[in-house]
């Protein structure tokens, strides 16, 4: 039976609403592409409505500004790599989430299909009411498993794409930065190269670490070198970085090599003020310093800050307060 109810868009306004039944034709029709698809119907009841409503004109002033990301998803089927941050839902940007909620389908990448990976964590806490689907993924870089990872990640989203849907890929940190998302975009690319792909800058895992040992990074003509340090990597990069004492340093991906990461660090006389953030926004993470922690395991996503050696200032307060005063920060910029 329709009704009226009160409409925002003036006074005395109202709408009229009703019920709405299927034909059966219809429903058969829906459940098809419901399978075909690996949605629930009322997902795709949802996204159907959704596109109808967003094609209609906002209601308000004429000329009124539309929402960028209202006018992305309009475009249709692309690919958008979404930056969640290091891993404290806090830190993810209010343009990410936008984007997961515009999203006809959200992706997170997973070694264990069965486990939850951190970034579909991060997806749960800021946007609970999306639907995450999970995909196989090889972090290790080169042979065949990780090849083979890739090309069937790739087949799912392009897929979804030629279904006509914006997928967004998520990922910790930010997409542009050893991200898994830039080798799963290329080979989205190979496949169909026209595609529209975009990304979302999320805040890097330094900079939380920064943050939180209250380690003023780079000041004044400084510089900031960022080194990976996977396991059975060479350590000359990371050696000749920590040669220079101007420059601030960012170690990646060091967890296994801590021992050998904290050894290079001293032999360069940089040891004093390095810190090591883990799981950092999760429960079990910890901010420490380097030289406390040496002989202890880590986990492969570890960070080590590093900064650089300043003349007459104190030495970074490593393992401190997550949320150190704002003086002391002050006088080694001062001292800088």
């Amino acid at each position: 039976m329709p009704y009226l109810v009160p409409y925002v868009g003036g006074p005395g306004a109202s709408v009229k609403k009703t019920s709405v039944y299927l034909p059966e034709g219809l429903k058969a029709r829906l459940a098809a592409a419901a399978l075909r698809s690996g949605r629930s119907e009322a997902q795709l009841v949802r996204l159907a409505v959704e596109r109808l409503v967003d094609a209609e004109p906002p209601p308000g002033p004429v000329g009124r500004a539309e929402d960028p990301v209202v006018r992305r998803h309009r475009r249709g089927a692309s690919l958008v790599g979404l930056g969640m941050g290091p891993g404290d839902p806090g830190l993810v940007t209010a343009r990410a989430v936008a984007e997961l909620r515009a999203a006809d389908r959200v992706l997170a990448p997973s070694t264990d299909l069965a486990s939850v990976g951190r970034a579909e964590i991060i997806v749960r806490e800021v946007a609970p009411d999306v639907v995450v689907e999970r995909v196989g993924f090889v972090m290790e870089l080169g042979g065949g498993a990780r090849s083979k990872a890739l090309a069937a990640a790739a087949e799912r989203v392009v897929s979804a794409l030629d279904a006509g849907e914006r997928v967004a890929f998520v990922t910790l940190g930010d997409p542009n930065v050893y991200s898994t998302f830039s080798s799963l975009a290329e080979e989205v690319l190979a496949r169909r190269p026209s595609v529209p792909v975009e990304t979302v800058p999320g805040i890097m895992a330094f900079q939380d670490l920064a943050a939180r040992a209250g380690t003023v990074l780079v000041d004044g003509d400084e510089r900031l070198v960022l080194v990976p340090a996977r396991a059975g990597g060479d350590r000359s990069a990371l050696a000749a970085a920590a040669a220079d004492p101007s420059a601030a340093l960012v170690v990646y991906k060091g967890g296994a090599r801590l021992p050998e990461v904290a050894r290079v660090l001293a032999e360069a006389g940089r040891l004093e003020g390095a810190v090591l953030g883990e799981l950092l926004g999760l429960p079990g993470g910890r901010v420490a310093a380097v030289a406390d922690v040496a002989d202890q395991p880590a986990t492969y996503l570890a960070t080590v800050v590093v900064p650089p050696v300043r003349p007459g200032a104190a030495a970074p307060p490593a393992g401190a307060d997550p949320e150190p005063p704002v003086a002391p920060r002050r006088r080694r910029r001062a001292a800088s």
